[in-house]
């Protein structure tokens, strides 16, 4: 029998560490466990916490046995884990806000609650946010049954930076905008083999946005705004990392990193009730209310089918 599992609290938690991961998660024990094992696999970053914000509709995920074993291997490793709640839900914005507040760490990581990343992923960014010194840097996160569809033609987008990233102001119609065409389905994995790389090495390239595994200088990131700007926002939203790393990239540059680690579980997702794209409203610089039916395709390609976001369109920030 699973016993009762210790949640922690704020308070003990909240403690000054190089590195926080930031995991909202709703209605996916399993994927969540998947996701916890990856952060326990990571070694070369000893001094990370953990937390777990959880808005399912019955009981929170993390007590699955298969999630609550998971987090008592990260503590016994010495990595302390939170896990809370946040209802009722207010969206996707204020819910990384939520979490962004638990933690006083040097860099968070925005994490899904459905991506697993690979040993040597942690200590890869790491190394890469503090040698480039930017806002953020991330892995997007690869499809795997779409290992075999290759498309030559996103792979023009790739394009590295030389030197430290700089702050570029991208925009809706720009070339820069359409970065994000590589991140889909497994384009970047068939960029990285293009490359082959000596073990150990990765490179830096330019991006719009980076779903899924997201790597922030918090203290830039709160300068830019954090997600605070989830007060304007309606409930039924997406997009709210896009509206932030858009902020970011413009005050402090950004940067995607290969090889990425991040592989997407393809699981459906939880967010079906999308009428409003979170970056839109910002950018507009005004409240929002519903804009569109959650089943229309926005200026990013973004639907809500598991198979638009991950292998036929570019979507806000994520593969899957």
């Amino acid at each position: 029998m699973n016993r009762p599992l210790d949640l922690d609290t704020p308070e003990r938690f909240r403690r000054p560490r190089q590195l926080d991961v930031l995991i909202p998660t709703r209605n996916r024990p399993a994927e969540l466990a998947v996701t916890l094992s990856g952060l326990a696999a990571q070694e070369g970053v000893p001094d990370f916490g953990v937390v777990v914000s959880d808005q399912s509709d019955g009981e929170p995920a993390y007590a699955h046995p298969a999630a609550a074993t998971m987090v008592r291997a990260l503590r016994h490793q010495g990595h302390p884990v939170l896990l809370t709640r946040r209802l009722p839900r207010r969206g996707l914005a204020e819910h990384r806000a939520y979490l962004l507040d638990r933690s006083t760490a040097r860099y968070v990581l925005c994490l899904d609650d459905d991506v697993w990343l690979e040993p040597g992923t942690l200590s890869r960014l790491v190394t890469a946010i503090g040698e480039l010194g930017c806002g953020f840097v991330g892995n997007a996160v690869h499809g795997l049954s779409y290992l075999d569809d290759v498309r030559p033609e996103t792979h023009v987008h790739y394009e590295e930076w030389h030197g430290r990233p700089v702050p570029e102001r991208i925009r809706p119609g720009t070339p820069q905008w359409q970065r994000a065409a590589i991140h889909p389905a497994a384009n970047l994995l068939h960029v990285t083999a293009k490359l082959r790389l000596p073990v150990g090495a990765w490179r830096a390239y330019k991006v719009s946005w980076i779903g899924g595994c997201v790597l922030y200088d918090r203290a830039k990131l709160v300068d830019s705004g954090g997600f605070e700007f989830w007060r304007r926002l309606q409930e039924r939203h997406q997009g709210e990392d896009v509206a932030a790393q858009l902020a970011v990239l413009e005050r402090h540059g950004g940067a995607g990193v290969l090889p990425s680690g991040a592989y997407h579980l393809e699981s459906p997702t939880t967010v079906t009730e999308r009428e409003v794209e979170a970056w839109e409203v910002v950018l507009a610089g005004q409240p929002a209310s519903s804009s569109r039916a959650a089943s229309t395709t926005s200026i990013t390609g973004t639907s809500a089918t598991n198979e638009s976001r991950c292998g036929q369109s570019p979507s806000p920030g994520r593969c899957g």
